[in-house]
């Protein structure tokens, strides 16, 4: 959705990138007494090429130039925890780390979600003529 400005779609993509991010929190919360599970997390910065690759575009008008356009895939933004200690099981899951992110994001979908909600209410004030 373009109206008007990329703001909201720019929150779209943010709320989709926290959404993930709660789904692989859960998975790991979930899965914490799980023999041999890896810890997962969400990269930012996949997530981020994503986004820029949804708006931008290029017109390659000569055979030598170069491709700047590259498809990334939403889900490759999902990947095992690096450099991790592990427990007596295998398991790589930290329930305190874990907690914590868990909480920083629902601050930070909160904070999106309010910001929506706001952008939407003004679109609605600016079609009602400000009344």
């Amino acid at each position: 959705m373009n109206l008007f400005s990329g703001t909201i779609s720019l929150l779209e993509n943010a709320l989709n990138y926290s959404s993930t991010k709660q789904k692989v929190i859960s998975q790991n919360i979930a899965n914490v007494d799980t023999p041999n599970y890896k810890a997962k997390e969400v990269s930012f910065k996949a997530a981020l090429d994503y986004a820029v690759d949804q708006s931008f575009s290029t017109n390659r008008t000569d055979y030598r130039h170069f491709v700047l356009h590259k498809p990334v895939d939403a889900s490759s933004s999902v990947i095992n925890k690096k450099l991790v200690s592990y427990n007596e099981n295998g398991n790589s899951v930290d329930i305190d780390r874990e907690m914590s992110d868990l909480a920083k994001n629902q601050i930070y979908y909160n904070a999106l979600t309010e910001r929506v909600s706001g952008k939407f209410s003004t679109l609605q004030n600016v079609i009602r003529g400000g009344k």
